[in-house]
C-alpha cells in the first residue's frame, strides 16, 4: 500500500507580513447640566455618527444616583424632548466605587442588562459615574457584540481629567487590579461640571492628584499654574478649577493620540509616573485609600526619589510635595512603614509588563525619562524623607 504524497506547496505559498492600523475618534466635550431639554450637546454628537434615532442604554454609578435623585428622571425626560435618542434599556443603577471592579457580579450584571436592552454594534451604551463604573461598563462595551459604542459622562474630577479620556477597560481579578480589561476608545467623553458639585472633599481633590502628575512629567507651565492656583483650587474656585481639569484632560488625551503608543505595546508608560507605589497602596490600605490619594504620595515618593537620584533639583521636588499638601492631601499613611511590602509594588509593575521594570520618572519639570532600574537605598531615603515631612 502506498503512503500518501504530501502536496509540495513552496512554489505557491509565501509568508505575508501586514500592519493593521486601527483608527479611532476620540472625541471629548465639555459641558454642564447636559440632561437639560435645551442642552444639545449630547444628542448633537451623537448624531454625528448616528443615521437616525441613536438607541442608548443608560448605566448610573450609584453614587452619583444617590447624589442626584431625580437624574433618571430628567434622563428619560430630555431623551423624550430631544427626538433623536431612544432609550432601549435603564438608567440602570451599577454599583460604585472599587467594589464595582471586585464583584464580578457587577459585570455579569451590566452585560444582562446590554443583553435584555438588544444592544447591537450600532447602539450605544452611555455611562454616568466615577472610575471604577466607567471601567466595568466600558469593559463590557468591549466584548459585548465584541464592540458596542461607548459614550462616557465621568462624574468625578478624576475621572473627568484622566481615566474617562483614557481607552483603557479593566475590573480586578483574583486579588489583581486590573487583570482583566481592554483597550478600546470610547465612541464619546462629555465631562459635565454640574455634576462634580455633589462630590465630598477627599474625592473632589482626587483629580488633582492626576494634574499634578502629569504636568510634572509633560508641561512646567502648567505646573507652575496648579502652584500659583493649588489653594483656590483646594477651595473648589470655578474658574480655577475647571481651567486645571481641561488642561490635565488635555494633556492626558493628547499623549493617547499622539504619543505613538495609545495601546501600551511597549514599555515606556510615562502617563503611570507615581504610579507603581499608588497600585501598592491602595491594596495595602484594602482600598481605604481612594486612587488620586495614593497617586499623590506616589507622585511625592518619586519626586524625592528623583531628587535623591540626581535627574531632578531637590528644590523642585520640594515644590511638587508643597502643591500636593496645598490642594489638602496627606502623603503619609501608617502602612508605608512596612517598606518592604511597599516596594513590592515594583515588582508587580515589572510583571504587568512581562517582567521588564520600566519607572518613568521626572528628568527636571516638564519632561520624564523610564528607569530600568531603582536604587532600593535611595528609596528607602525618599520614604524616610516623606515620613519626617509627615510628622
Amino acid at each position: 500500500m502506498s503512503s500518501m504524497r504530501r502536496p509540495d506547496t513552496t512554489a505557491t505559498t509565501r509568508d505575508l507580513d501586514l500592519r493593521v492600523a486601527p483608527d479611532f475618534g476620540l472625541r471629548l466635550r465639555w459641558t454642564s447640566d447636559v440632561f437639560n431639554p435645551s442642552n444639545r450637546v449630547l444628542p448633537n454628537a451623537l448624531a454625528e455618527t448616528s443615521n437616525d434615532i441613536a438607541r442608548v442604554a443608560v448605566f448610573v454609578d450609584s453614587g452619583v444616583a444617590e447624589a442626584h435623585p431625580s437624574l433618571d428622571q430628567q434622563i428619560i425626560q430630555a431623551a423624550r424632548d430631544w427626538g433623536t435618542t431612544e432609550l432601549v434599556g435603564g438608567p440602570w443603577i451599577v454599583t460604585g466605587g472599587e467594589q464595582a471592579k471586585n464583584d464580578p457580579a457587577v459585570l455579569a450584571a451590566v452585560l444582562e442588562r446590554m443583553r435584555w436592552a438588544g444592544l447591537c454594534r450600532r447602539s450605544h451604551a452611555l455611562v454616568i459615574g466615577g472610575g471604577a463604573v466607567l471601567d466595568v461598563v466600558g469593559y463590557a462595551a468591549a466584548v459585548f457584540h465584541r464592540g458596542v459604542r461607548l459614550t462616557r459622562l465621568p462624574s468625578t474630577t478624576l475621572s473627568q481629567c484622566d481615566s474617562g479620556v483614557g481607552v483603557k477597560n479593566g475590573v480586578n481579578h483574583a486579588g489583581v487590579k486590573n487583570l482583566l480589561g481592554s483597550f478600546a476608545a470610547p465612541h464619546l467623553v462629555i465631562n459635565d461640571t454640574a455634576l462634580l458639585d455633589s462630590l465630598g472633599e477627599r474625592d473632589w481633590r482626587c483629580g488633582f492628584a492626576e494634574a499634578v502628575k502629569v504636568a510634572v512629567i509633560q508641561d512646567i507651565g502648567f505646573f507652575e499654574t496648579l502652584e500659583r492656583d493649588a489653594e483656590a483650587i483646594a477651595a473648589r474656585d470655578a474658574r480655577a478649577s475647571i481651567a486645571a481639569l481641561t488642561r490635565s484632560a488635555e494633556l492626558h488625551a493628547r499623549h493617547i493620540a499622539e504619543g505613538g503608543d495609545p495601546f501600551e505595546t511597549g514599555t515606556g508608560r510615562p502617563l503611570d509616573f507615581g504610579h507603581w507605589s499608588a497600585h501598592k497602596l491602595e491594596s495595602m490600605t484594602s482600598h481605604q485609600l481612594r486612587h488620586g490619594e495614593a497617586v499623590a504620595i506616589g507622585v511625592a515618593v518619586d519626586c524625592l526619589y528623583a531628587a535623591q537620584a540626581g535627574l531632578i533639583e531637590q528644590a523642585d521636588a520640594l515644590r511638587v510635595v508643597g502643591v500636593l499638601e496645598l490642594l489638602g492631601f496627606g502623603l503619609w499613611v501608617e502602612e508605608m512603614n512596612d517598606t518592604r511590602v511597599l516596594t513590592r509594588g515594583l515588582d508587580e509593575f515589572a510583571e504587568h509588563l512581562g517582567g521588564t521594570l520600566s519607572i518613568p520618572m521626572p528628568d527636571g519639570l516638564g519632561r520624564t525619562r523610564d528607569l530600568g532600574r531603582i536604587d532600593e537605598r535611595l528609596l528607602i531615603r525618599a520614604i524616610d524623607a516623606l515620613r519626617e515631612r509627615a510628622r
